[in-house]
């Protein structure tokens, strides 16, 4: 009987989730440590980790990074069905016609002319954060950068969708838990910035960046369309 083949070796990455301060990142490393830091900034928290901890290979953050022009992305439509009692937790994406709009009135308006689908008060609230990742972006950092979504990630990890909401105690437990399981243990208290479920989500976020650099992770779908995949 052949041998399964190794799984390539760790990969330093970094994971991104919002935060009421802006963002928090996991500097994974490939010894397994784990370095915190929150920043109003993706320029600011990438280039404030790798600067403290060493490059990476990937980033992998919990926002929409690629907006649909025309139409709902097929990614998260995807997401959501793999997440049965949970699909709540993907947020539509907002067109690009509506991300720069000022109001929520006029965000939903625009986005329901071009997708055909009003906006959520919740999406627009992710506005400010979604236009500083496009900005970070558009300077071409130096490093793979992609979107992934931890609550899917946590799905992955446990096998099955986790009902428990993260903000309870049980919730956190157990998704501190299964980070610990594939070597990830993060800081029992968040940083000042953020709040213990941001840094659960960057800490999952991290686990897919690294799936992502192995080879090894999930494209949602497997073959988008529209080129705007979520890795888990």
């Amino acid at each position: 009987m052949t041998s399964p083949a190794p799984l390539p070796a760790a990969a330093a990455v970094i994971g991104v989730d919002g935060c009421r301060a802006g963002w928090v990142g996991v500097h994974w490393s490939v010894d397994d440590t784990a370095a915190v830091l929150v920043a109003g900034t993706m320029l600011e928290l990438v280039g404030g980790l790798v600067a403290a901890h060493g490059p990476v290979d990937v980033v992998g953050v919990d926002i929409p990074l690629h907006l649909p022009t025309d139409a709902p992305r097929a990614a998260e439509r995807e997401a959501r069905r793999r997440l049965p009692g949970r699909a709540s937790t993907v947020f539509g994406s907002p067109s690009t016609a509506a991300i720069d709009a000022p109001d929520y009135a006029e965000a939903n308006r625009l986005n329901r002319e071009a997708t055909g689908l009003g906006l959520s008060r919740q999406a627009f609230g992710l506005f400010p954060a979604i236009r500083d990742a496009r900005a970070w972006l558009a300077g071409r950092p130096e490093v793979r950068v992609e979107e992934v979504h931890p609550e899917s990630s946590f799905a992955e990890l446990a096998g099955e969708p986790l009902l428990e909401r993260k903000k309870t105690a049980d919730g956190a437990a157990r998704r501190r838990a299964l980070l610990v399981e594939v070597g990830l243990t993060l800081p029992l208290v968040a940083p000042r910035g953020a709040g213990l479920d941001d840094l659960l989500d960057a800490g999952a976020a991290a686990w897919s960046a690294r799936r992502v650099a192995q080879g090894t992770a999930v494209r949602l779908p497997e073959d988008p369309a529209d080129g705007a995949p979520i890795w888990v």
